[in-house]
């Protein structure tokens, strides 16, 4: 057992809605809690609600560090006397809901998965947060069927890449809305049918055309996004609200479409899950998917890599919306 006066580095962040200000630090090493495994971090993925809790727009949930980082790999360097799971030097990846940015973290046993042999550290830091994500929208809520239409907005999101690749497993007809051509290059070499610039063109229209009707909406932008779902949205469909890049608000909703296509739309998130949703849905993920980044149905998508002395840097890039999948910073 590590000393509660052993001491780490960190990425600290001061709190600030206009600018980018981390700095590395130094704290003391988590002490393990019954069921937890202490990972040394070799790298850590960079997600928007790290921008917001920087901006002090997303506290973590009561109890939990508030230390930015939200999914970490890395090796396993003690584990708690009821752990037989893993053992000393195991490398895993996993989901944590505070802690990542830095060189050590305390993580619940049941939310670390072993790192694929295909995959190192860095793409395996770029996993765990947009592939449960991903799986979570289209398996637990969406109840994602065989041969369904899907349209995922933001494609070229890490969670896009992710939701495209797994919708592509099940055979689905796939439609996203992306910027320009170079994410819609990346979204179907993962397996979009359908790609539709969102500047150019009106996805309503575009997917009227094709006669297209989606039995699963992932949307991140909210705002006047809704009611154009509804539009496009097969009988008893699903929209899944995961963010809300327009806003918080949306246009008054056309009830008598929702209405008649028996729509549902479900807002989620994972961060502030229970420990045991988190768990069961690490143990279907891990069953049903994780195989298939060996045989390489399912990759990683990795924008651009960073020491993490140059994590300011990275906030900024995510913060420009440019990036095509995931930024990971390294130790």
């Amino acid at each position: 057992m590590q000393k509660s006066s052993e001491k780490m580095h960190y990425v600290q962040h001061e709190i600030s809605a206009t600018d980018i200000k981390m700095v590395i630090a130094q704290t003391n090493i988590p002490i393990l809690q019954a069921g937890q495994v202490l990972v040394k971090v070799h790298s850590f993925g960079i997600n928007r609600a790290d921008t917001l809790q920087r901006q002090g727009k997303y506290p973590p949930p009561p109890g939990e560090s508030d230390i930015l980082g939200l999914e970490m790999a890395g090796h396993v360097v003690e584990t708690f006397s009821n752990v037989t799971d893993y053992r000393i030097g195991q490398q895993v990846f996993g989901l944590v809901a505070g802690g990542g940015y830095a060189e050590y973290v305390a993580v619940d046993v049941r939310h670390i998965m072993p790192i694929p042999a295909q995959c190192d550290c860095i793409q395996a830091a770029g996993i765990a947060e947009v592939f449960l994500t991903a799986y979570q929208s289209l398996f637990s809520i969406g109840q994602l069927k065989p041969k369904h239409s899907v349209l995922i907005h933001a494609g070229a999101s890490g969670v896009g890449l992710a939701a495209i690749q797994l919708a592509k497993l099940a055979q689905c007809t796939i439609a996203t809305t992306i910027s320009n051509q170079q994410k819609a290059a990346a979204c179907l070499e993962v397996g979009a049918t359908y790609c539709i610039l969102y500047p150019q063109e009106d996805f309503v229209e575009s997917l009227k055309s094709k006669h297209f009707a989606a039995d699963i909406i992932i949307d991140f932008v909210g705002g006047d996004y809704l009611n154009r779902n509804l539009k496009v949205l097969s009988l008893d469909g699903k929209i899944i609200q995961l963010a809300m890049l327009n806003g918080r608000f949306s246009d008054p909703v056309d009830i008598a479409t929702l209405l008649r296509k028996r729509a549902t739309i479900q807002g989620s998130t994972l961060r502030n899950r229970s420990d045991e949703y988190k768990a069961e849905l690490i143990e279907s993920f891990s069953q049903n998917c994780l195989p298939k980044f060996d045989s390489g149905q399912l990759k990683a998508n990795i924008h651009k890599t960073f020491c993490v002395q140059q994590i300011n840097e990275a906030h900024k890039l995510l913060e420009q919306n440019e990036t095509i999948g995931k930024l990971i910073c390294s130790w």
